[in-house]
C-alpha cells in the first residue's frame, strides 16, 4: 500500500524538479493619475501664467514699435 501512495508523489516531485522556475512577475503598468481637489486651481494658475506671458510679449513688441517710431 505504501508503494502505491509513494509512486504518484515521487512522480510529482520528479516533474516539479524538471520544470522551469517561475518567471518573475512584470511590474504593473502605470495607472492613470488620480485627480486631486486642487487640480482645477493648478490649471487656472497655468492658464493665468500663459496669459501673462502673452501680455508681456505683446508689451515688449509694442515698446519696440514705439521706440522704432521715435527714432
Amino acid at each position: 500500500m505504501n508503494r502505491i501512495v509513494a509512486l504518484p508523489i515521487l512522480a510529482a516531485l520528479a516533474c516539479a524538479a524538471c520544470s522551469k522556475p517561475p518567471q518573475p512577475n512584470k511590474p504593473p503598468a502605470p495607472q492613470a493619475r488620480a485627480e486631486t481637489p486642487w487640480d482645477s486651481m493648478e490649471a487656472q494658475k497655468k492658464k493665468a501664467q500663459d496669459v501673462q506671458k502673452v501680455v508681456d510679449d505683446q508689451a515688449k513688441a509694442q515698446a519696440k514699435a514705439v521706440e522704432a517710431q521715435a527714432q
